[in-house]
């Protein structure tokens, strides 16, 4: 089938489809959108694109991304660097951030461990985590992890490493329903769910 336009569009088209929830439909209007709105969207976009591309690193302390090292999160001496929240990927950090109910700091993961996927305990930042917690300035960790199978077995085999180190270990309340990915959960359902946090394992 021939291409129905040229091969810059559509290559931005086939990039679009690739991001999650997008599929050929959607990306085909989003780039029509992009397309009629130049320099309103396109152009802006292109350019925060190439900003981000060539500004952001990993935090070496959290490993959430950011346009500094240590982050902002990490960097701020007003949080409790004795209470570590542990979440799957950034977009939980920043779910977690907009409810406003947590003070602390935060260690992304990367993933979760999926026997399915091929992914375990090497792949993901669980060393950093335990090395954390052995620092001595850690007192609690806060396991925000999905109600999903992977989420709770990664949060069972943490809480399992983390007992060596003597700190406090607990969890979110099962105010997160299961299935539930932090990202899309509203403000007041994080908010009671750090509150009724509990002990894990």
């Amino acid at each position: 089938m021939a291409a129905a336009a040229g091969p810059e569009i559509e290559r931005l088209i086939g990039l679009l489809a690739k991001l999650p929830g997008m599929g050929p439909r959607s990306a085909r209007r989003a780039a029509l959108a992009l397309l009629k709105r130049r320099e309103q969207l396109l152009e802006p976009l292109a350019q925060a694109l190439r900003d981000t591309a060539d500004r952001v690193v990993s935090c070496s302390v959290c490993g959430a991304p950011d346009t500094r090292d240590p982050c902002s999160v990490c960097a701020d001496e007003a949080r409790d660097n004795g209470l570590v929240c542990v979440v799957e990927e950034a977009g939980a950090l920043w779910a977690m951030e907009r409810s406003g109910a947590f003070r602390g700091k935060y260690h992304v993961l990367g993933g979760l461990l999926s026997a399915l996927d091929g992914i375990g305990p090497e792949a993901l930042r669980i060393g950093e985590l335990v090395g954390r917690a052995r620092s001595g300035a850690v007192r609690e960790v806060v396991l925000a992890l999905p109600a999903t199978v992977d989420g709770q077995t990664t949060a069972h085999y943490l809480a399992e490493r983390l007992k060596e180190t003597g700190v406090e270990i607990t969890s979110l309340a099962r105010g997160v329903p299961v299935g539930g990915e932090l990202d899309w959960l509203d403000d007041g359902t994080i908010v009671q769910a750090l509150r009724a946090r509990r002990p894990a394992g």
